[in-house]
């Protein structure tokens, strides 16, 4: 009697931008990935197979290179979902982001970046966002691949990685392609600067910061 492949099941939803299409990678097997397209019964695709303009372009251990629209995704197994799409800079979903400050006077959101959630602190003063590389590691943020970079910090000059990030999120406010930048030291926020910022149009009453998104 064969022995069976074990099927790793997960859920990692695919929306895309400008179209009602979704993807869901639920597991991989014996080389080939099983998607759910548009909620409909779940398939297995091989690599290079395309079913309904969404191709397999390979399985790596528990993650699944999938191909729509001429544009990749890396999907992984037991990974929170994830958004991603829409041309570069897009800002999609909801249109204003209302944030209060904590008792010293910081807004400290909680949001996510590439679907991974994370703590958030608005600093104006940060022309990227910035992320400790602990932070990038525990999100999987793939940052050597990024240009190597130096940045003037509190301590001095240090070397750091320059990265797009596909997604960032913060309530139902989604942007897409937005700079950032990695480095050694260990911070505590991950710094939401002006990479971010500056597609929104900011107000600030009280203790009460409104981003609305600029068209």
């Amino acid at each position: 009697m064969s022995r069976r492949p074990t099927l790793l099941l997960a859920l990692a939803l695919w929306p895309l931008a400008g179209w009602s299409q979704s993807v869901a990678l639920s597991g991989v097997a014996g080389g080939k990935a099983l998607v759910v397209i548009d909620g409909a019964a779940p398939r297995f695709l091989s690599p290079g197979q395309a079913h309904q303009g969404v191709k397999l372009v390979g399985v790596q251990g528990q993650s699944a290179t999938l191909e729509i629209d001429g544009r990749r995704q890396e999907l992984h197994v037991r990974q929170a979902p994830v958004s991603v799409g829409g041309p570069s800079g897009e800002s999609t979903g909801g249109q204003r982001i209302v944030l209060t400050a904590d008792g010293q006077g910081h807004f400290t959101p909680q949001g996510q970046i590439n679907g991974r959630t994370v703590q958030f602190m608005v600093d104006t003063g940060a022309t990227l966002v910035i992320l400790g590389e602990t932070e990038a590691r525990r999100i999987n943020l793939r940052y050597e691949q990024g240009q190597r970079v130096r940045v003037a910090t509190a301590n001095g000059q240090v070397q750091g990685y320059q990265v797009s990030l596909g997604q960032v999120r913060v309530g139902d406010v989604q942007v897409f392609e937005v700079p950032g930048i990695v480095l050694p030291q260990a911070m505590p926020y991950v710094l939401l600067g002006n990479s971010f910022l500056t597609r929104f149009q900011m107000q600030r009453t009280n203790d009460q910061m409104t981003l609305d998104r600029r068209f």
